[in-house]
């Protein structure tokens, strides 16, 4: 089986640390995700995975294949969609795929017939005749994620493959991320549309200032639930306010109030479920009571910082010239 495997994998540009010591695993049947603030280096970590950079130190396995060693053996193994189509401009949406697979050593009859499956799969079959610079920005996503599955790899590398897309585009994404995840393949995404991928991934690796961090929850994080009163008004809010808070024996002025909600914070689902008790015993018509904040969301809101390493010792000064003698400053 083709997965993913990276250890202690460090990446610097410069004086830049993009990536330190990360390590991570992704495996076959499942979706992982990639999350993480911007610049904590998503994005350099897939480059280095699609064999477009290689590490400074550590180590790389697409499928038992070092992509820094022999990069060809992985880019046969793995489909790389960019946050960027980066196309050629002037070809049509056809054109693109049928030149892509034909780049992959493919049959031009099986290029050409590749590219129709792979343009209705994507959804961009009205507009094939249509030259990559008029597309628009989610029709792009759709020709990159296109062209990554042209030679049906085993392993997909996605940066960023929701951004742009209208919400149907978005549905239908998740559907096939979860069908390439049921054919056996490695799905690696990255996203900043947390609740895309909540929807969509098994498992997910956080990046923090270049360092996988451990996102294990902490059962002391307080995590915000919503809580509506049935018939509840901008109007009621005040009442509603004042009820919830008096019978789980909190200040009401320390609630919060969204869209005809009430927000009371609960450490772990234990405390959350016996406060919920304690409002419908007391009779209060509770028609919602659900976290405000998806899993996802939450961890990513409670990640912990990744150390900062202490700065290297700027080298000594080097030693100053000697001072002239006077025959030489005379000369």
């Amino acid at each position: 089986m083709t997965g993913i495997v990276v250890q202690d994998v460090s990446r610097a540009f410069g004086t830049v640390q993009a990536v330190r010591a990360a390590s991570l695993r992704a495996d076959p049947g499942r979706v992982t995700g990639l999350v993480g603030p911007n610049g904590a280096g998503k994005t350099t970590l897939l480059l280095m995975l699609a064999s477009l950079l290689a590490p400074d130190t550590g180590t790389i396995s697409i499928g038992g294949v070092d992509p820094a060693i022999d990069p060809l053996a992985a880019r046969r193994m793995l489909g790389w969609m960019p946050d960027a189509l980066g196309a050629w401009p002037s070809l049509t949406a056809r054109e693109t795929l049928v030149t892509t697979a034909r780049l992959y050593g493919i049959e031009k009859a099986d290029a050409q017939a590749r590219a129709e499956h792979l343009l209705t799969l994507v959804g961009l079959a009205p507009l094939a005749d249509s030259p990559a610079k008029v597309l628009s920005r989610g029709q792009k996503q759709k020709l990159g994620l296109a062209r990554a599955l042209v030679h049906d790899p085993q392993v997909l590398l996605l940066d960023e493959p929701a951004s742009g897309l209208d919400p149907e585009a978005r549905v239908q994404l998740r559907g096939l991320l979860r069908r390439f995840a049921a054919e056996g393949r490695t799905v690696l995404i990255s996203s900043h549309i947390l609740s895309e991928l909540e929807e969509v991934v098994d498992d997910a690796v956080f990046l923090v200032a270049g360092s996988v961090v451990d996102a294990a929850p902490s059962q002391s994080t307080v995590r915000p639930w919503r809580v509506r009163l049935a018939g509840a008004t901008p109007e009621r809010m005040n009442a509603d306010t004042w009820q919830v808070a008096s019978n789980l024996g909190l200040a009401p002025e320390s609630l919060a109030n969204d869209r005809g909600a009430v927000l009371v914070g609960f450490a772990g689902e234990d405390a959350a479920a016996q406060s919920l008790r304690r409002l419908v015993d007391a009779g209060l018509p509770v028609s919602e009571f659900a976290p405000a904040q998806s899993d996802l969301e939450h961890t990513f809101l409670n990640l912990p910082q990744a150390p900062t390493p202490q700065a290297a010792p700027r080298p000594p000064a080097p030693p100053a010239p000697p001072a002239p003698t006077g025959t030489e400053a005379g000369a």
